[in-house]
């Protein structure tokens, strides 16, 4: 197996594997190596770097995070955005979000958009009581 980075006519970089470059070579000349994300067949392989392992610290982390893909960059601006948006636009209620939710859902508190904490129990039992939520998505900053 070998794994090419191509990249489309409109710019798109993104992986693929193939079982040798002569089996790339027959399926991008019949036309069935295809751009993920806008669905174009005139793909090329990109300029690939080689694998060099960054240097670790002693307690055997990484010095730098490992590159993204190009692709995943805007998908992860918009989480943020959409992330900032409801933070934005809503009232923290902490860990009384299971209550408040359901207090807003039967009508026993102000309708509004809010957010906070519930655990893995809670949230299903929101759900099973036809309560609409969603969680927040994580992301790679909120490891750190």
């Amino acid at each position: 197996m070998i794994k090419y980075r191509l990249i489309c006519a409109e710019g798109h970089e993104f992986e693929a594997w193939f079982a040798s470059s002569d089996s790339y070579d027959a399926q991008a000349q019949a036309g069935q190596v295809i751009c993920p994300l806008c669905g174009g067949h005139e793909v090329s392989k990109a300029i690939m770097a080689p694998a060099v392992s960054a240097r670790t610290h002693e307690s055997g982390a990484s010095a730098e995070p490992p590159a993204r893909p190009a692709a995943e960059i805007p998908f992860m601006e918009l989480l943020r955005e959409f992330r900032r948006s409801v933070v934005a636009n809503s009232e923290d209620v902490g860990a009384s979000f299971p209550d408040e939710a359901r207090k807003i859902h039967h009508g026993d508190a102000e309708a509004r958009n809010i957010r906070g904490t519930a655990t893995g129990e809670e949230a299903e039992a929101l759900s099973e009581e036809g309560i609409d939520i969603l969680p927040l998505p994580r992301l790679p900053e909120d490891t750190n």
